[in-house]
């Protein structure tokens, strides 16, 4: 590289989707491990997890980085996707790095991508490039997240012991194929002989097809979510949204920890905080770690955020427009209706501001209709608005399907090269709908459309693409977090 500076790496990152040496998918991803040994094995040293799944990775590994930070060590963790850049995928502490230290590590991957002709995906230079990192900055302990498959993923080859399944969904079915059992099995393929295993929650299907590929390998210990892992949740009181905080009881083969507060908001963060905590576990059983003390855990554990998962923009601003934006990463069915309860809660609570406002018609059983799911007639409550992208392979009938029809919709396109077209996607929409239907030709026209039908103080909700919440973050002026 002969000028090295951050843009210069986003431009190579994007060349790289390009794929301008025609290579095969399976040769790019065989050429990772080449790739680390010309680096000189970054990731020898490297001690911790890696995290596979459907949904939760994201959340599962910010709750395993603050439990691990709470016993003073370092961690390094690598998100996958970045929502606003690409550095966010390197953190120590949960942390993003500099600009000038994610170029230090990516111009070294490059160099030797160059000099011994090793191209790799996209995922293979993020991995590399925070292997380099993590070992320029003396970091040992990493809290790796697989992209999309289990073993295909280029975190794979870092080599970490303790893997985490936390769910099975349809999702990525082009790839790793079209039913539960498919999925399962490419996502548990990630685990070695010898490996510590967590698993959370799976449906039978999911659950048998990773049991009987963990039986072709040996000397593996295995913590399952309802058998050697269980929970227990309650609600300890409500914050100033109405939000409930909730403490949770975490049981591992290991002991019980107690009272641990899970900071992001819905239900299936519970599971998430659980299976964190089973894996961090794991890595103690493995003497990676020390036992973190009770009360600088539930001090990291409540610190904990995670950008762009039901992220709530009170005071968002859009021009003159004034209102709230609630930020939702689901990518699939499963993950929008597991999300929806907390989108209804947001909406049921804008209609009840307003009616304490004596804002729009918003009659109290308008906000029970809304937190229903049901239907609010022409006339009454102003609905939340809906923006919407979505990759070009996903089901978008289905991620929409667990909202009302009436809300209103405005359908758009990020700059990734896998987006469907808004056009597409109003194509593909199921004919129930009610509510108005529009197009914009990207995220920044998409939330000005939105914030136009929803009026001053109304309710934005942006989902189905974690590159539209990262680029709506960056419309809103929200720092890469």
């Amino acid at each position: 590289m002969r000028r090295v500076d951050y843009q210069r790496c986003v431009d190579l990152l994007a060349k790289v989707h390009e794929n301008p040496h025609g290579l095969s998918r399976e040769a790019r991803q065989a050429n990772v491990p080449k790739l680390l040994a010309a680096l000189g094995d970054p990731e020898r040293e490297l001690r911790g997890m890696l995290v596979v799944g459907t949904n939760g990775k994201g959340s599962t590994c910010a709750f395993a980085v603050s439990a691990m930070a709470a016993t003073g060590v370092r961690v390094g963790s690598m998100p996958s996707p970045h929502l606003q850049e690409p550095r966010e995928r390197i953190r120590v502490d949960g942390v993003p790095v500099s600009r000038a230290a994610y170029t230090a590590a990516f111009a070294e991957v490059w160099r030797a991508i160059e000099h011994h002709a090793l191209p790799v995906l996209s995922q293979g230079l993020f991995a590399t490039t925070a292997a380099v990192h993590f070992r320029r900055a003396g970091v040992g302990l990493a809290v790796a997240e697989a992209s999309i498959g289990g073993s295909r993923a280029a975190a794979a080859e870092l080599g970490l012991d303790v893997k985490v399944l936390t769910g099975v969904g349809l999702d990525h079915t082009r790839l790793l194929g079209g039913s539960l059992a498919q999925i399962a099995q490419a996502k548990i393929a990630a685990v070695r002989d010898g490996d510590h295993v967590v698993i959370g929650r799976l449906e039978p299907e999911a659950a048998s097809s990773a049991e009987r590929v963990l039986k072709e390998r040996t000397g593996l210990t295995v913590w399952r979510v309802g058998h050697e892992v269980h929970y227990a949740a309650r609600v300890a009181g409500r914050d100033s949204q109405g939000a409930p905080q909730t403490l949770v009881d975490v049981t591992t083969p290991r002991g019980v920890h107690r009272a641990l507060p899970c900071p992001l908001p819905g239900a299936h963060q519970h599971h998430n905080l659980a299976v964190a905590i089973a894996a961090v576990d794991a890595l103690i059983e493995r003497g990676h770690l020390r036992q973190p003390a009770a009360d600088p855990l539930r001090a990291r554990l409540a610190a904990t955020r995670w950008p762009g998962r039901l992220e709530l923009v009170p005071q968002a601003r859009l021009g003159a427009w004034t209102g709230r934006v609630l930020l939702e990463g689901a990518t699939n069915p499963q993950g929008v209706a597991t999300v929806t309860p907390e989108i209804l809660r947001h909406a049921a609570g804008h209609a009840a501001a307003d009616q304490a406002a004596g804002g729009p018609t918003a009659a109290s059983h308008d906000a029970a209709d809304h937190a229903a799911g049901g239907h609010a007639a022409a006339g009454r409550a102003v609905p939340p608005v809906l923006v919407f992208a979505a990759m070009d392979d996903k089901d978008v009938s289905g991620m929409i399907a667990p909202l009302p029809t009436h809300w209103p919709l405005v359908l758009t396109r990020t700059g990734s090269h896998q987006a469907a077209d808004p056009n597409s996607l109003h194509a593909r929409l199921s004919p129930d709908r009610q509510g108005p239907c529009l197009t914009a030709e990207d995220p920044q026209a998409a939330l000005h459309r939105a914030a136009e039908l929803a009026g001053p103080d109304g309710l934005i909700v942006v989902f189905g693409s974690l590159r539209l919440v990262g680029d709506s973050r960056t419309v809103l002026g929200l720092p890469p977090g």
